[in-house]
């Protein structure tokens, strides 16, 4: 058995690949693969009608609320953000927490003006800034929950007195949080939901059409919420993995439940890097991710040892984002407690060679 902490595409529940494995030879008994239906046939229909109420479901979205599956990525949602919202001499405040989040600062900037409110830049993004003001005539306020490089986290969300727009790639439906209070919500799927190819996006209907730019079609929210993500053909296969991976969340209780097994993954690593002479965390403790945890060895000339002694234990994408080194453990909601504990007891032996 391989245990898979890569930060992504990660790893997904095993019987969800088992009924994807099933599906790319035979969907729902059609005699067909999913890798070749037509999108536009009933079968898939209820594929996406059922993705999407699984998000509302989960969420606990109000119908405030419409559910679109995209191309692209995270990366694309980037630039359809403030294609969408934000006008022309118009500006949004973004808080810059790390990579993901600088990027999509880059791109907002072709469309209106950017206020980076607070950034932990200087630090090599270290922590999570906390003291700043959100302006309350900026067209949005946007944030990325989960620093999946750094290894950060927003364990709280601002309260904002313009609409909240945040990049969850990393971390949605691992913790539980009120989705009411955003404006736009949007996740790459490779990290937590699904394979990669393609990313959600929750919108709230009332803050679409409010702009006087022409958008080209493929970058239109409203033409993707108004064909029910079927503007174009859609991912069909990244939709299907996801709405079974939505399947397995809500079988193991909800987000709730993938909260409470999640914060005991991350207490019990952090405990080990905490106590463990040759490991150390690198952000501010109160930020650490729950959902990447980051870490390095005291002694940088043992880490590429560590990484050929992790291998022969059968554990794989630990090595570190080369932004920050060593070794990045992500801890999806997939990633079973014995993986962890195989990991932990791994650290213990590799200390214990090296008295």
């Amino acid at each position: 058995m391989k245990h898979n902490f890569g930060a992504g595409p990660g790893i997904l529940p095993q019987e969800v690949l088992k009924q994807a494995a099933e599906a790319v030879l035979n969907f729902n008994n059609s005699g067909l693969s999913i890798l070749e239906i037509s999108h536009r046939t009933a079968d898939f229909e209820s594929v996406v009608s059922e993705a999407c109420s699984l998000v509302k479901e989960l969420l606990n979205l109000n119908d405030d609320y419409a559910i679109t599956f995209l191309h692209g990525g995270a990366s694309t949602q980037f630039a359809m953000v403030p294609y969408n919202l934000l006008g022309d001499g118009e500006t949004a405040a973004y808080l810059d927490s790390g990579t993901w989040a600088s990027k999509a600062i880059k791109e907002a900037k072709f469309f209106g003006n950017v206020n980076v409110v607070a950034s932990s830049k200087e630090s090599n993004y270290t922590y999570i800034p906390k003291d700043y003001t959100i302006p309350a005539d900026a067209k949005y306020f946007h944030v990325t929950s989960n620093n999946t490089i750094y290894g950060t986290q927003l364990h709280e969300f601002p309260e904002s007195p313009v609409p909240l727009v945040s990049d969850m790639s990393s971390d949605i439906f691992s913790r539980v949080f009120d989705a009411n209070k955003f404006g736009l919500i949007y996740a790459g799927a490779q990290k937590n939901m699904g394979p990669a190819g393609v990313a959600l996006a929750i919108v709230k209907k009332d803050l679409l059409g409010k702009i006087d730019r022409k958008i080209p079609s493929m970058f239109n929210y409203q033409l993707h919420v108004d064909n029910g993500s079927m503007y174009n053909s859609p991912p069909v296969f990244a939709i299907y993995v996801s709405m079974l991976t939505l399947r397995w969340v809500k079988e193991q209780g909800g987000v709730a439940a993938m909260e409470k097994i999640n914060n005991q993954k991350a207490a019990t690593l952090y405990a080990e890097i905490d106590r463990n002479p040759l490991f150390k965390g690198t952000c501010a403790i109160e930020d650490r991710s729950r959902m990447n945890v980051c870490f390095v060895m005291d002694t940088p000339e043992l880490e590429k040892e560590f990484l050929e002694f992790a291998k022969k234990a059968d554990i794989v994408g630990l090595k570190g984002h080369r932004s920050v080194g060593g070794f990045r453990a992500s801890i999806y909601n997939a990633l079973p407690q014995s993986s962890v504990d195989h990991l932990v007891s791994t650290m213990q032996a590799f200390e214990q060679s090296k008295k």
